[in-house]
């Protein structure tokens, strides 16, 4: 009897786990953002790349990034329930770089580097 009530509260335990796993994977979301580089080191560059590694994750709701300069993307994983795509968009074009229809700010353009300007 108390064997299987002990592998009763190990099954619901074990079922409640996954469950909850697999809700935390739903609660992000990826997106593919297409940007414009000026210069060909933007990711390495003393400002630009400084502002990527520390001003990114504060848009909120923003959980991890990637900068693929070759394809001129990001690719953000976000929490939908924190932010909006939209707000995304906002945060990166307020750095001063362009988020698909969301052009770069002159504020952002003129933190810039020279070279990292368009």
């Amino acid at each position: 009897m108390k064997t299987t009530i002990l592998k009763s509260i190990f099954c619901l335990t074990v079922m409640l786990f996954i469950s909850n796993s697999a809700m935390a994977q739903k609660s992000n979301q990826k997106a593919v953002i297409k940007t414009t580089l000026h210069c060909d080191h933007c990711k390495q560059c003393e400002t630009c790349g400084l502002k990527f590694k520390t001003e990114m994750l504060k848009i909120n709701g923003v959980k991890m990034y990637e900068l693929d300069d070759k394809a001129q993307t990001f690719t953000i994983y976000f929490n939908p329930k924190k932010t909006t795509l939209l707000e995304i968009k906002k945060g990166i074009a307020k750095l001063g770089y362009d988020a698909d229809e969301v052009k770069a700010t002159e504020e952002g353009l003129a933190s810039l580097d020279g070279c990292c300007k368009a």
